[in-house]
């Protein structure tokens, strides 16, 4: 495959593929602080899976909550 075709096929920002976060911090704003399988810390947009709280576990694509994949402390029912 050239690289230009590669090139198009992939995100260049995170390589297309959803990264699995739980929240560590509250949300403020539409943001909440998300904590990676590395022991990162990100701000991420959670306006699309709100409401959110410590312990939830999120998809996150390109700093974005797409889905909330399972519930923590925070769950709401």
């Amino acid at each position: 495959m050239s690289a230009a075709r590669e090139a198009c096929e992939h995100c260049i920002t995170c390589g297309d593929e959803g990264t699995a976060m739980f929240v560590c911090g509250t949300a403020h704003g539409g943001t909440a602080t998300c904590v990676d399988a590395t022991g990162a810390l990100h701000a991420v947009a959670v306006e699309l899976v709100e409401p959110v709280g410590k312990g939830d576990e999120l998809l996150v694509h390109a700093g974005v909550a797409l889905a909330r994949l399972g519930a923590g402390h925070g769950a709401r029912a």
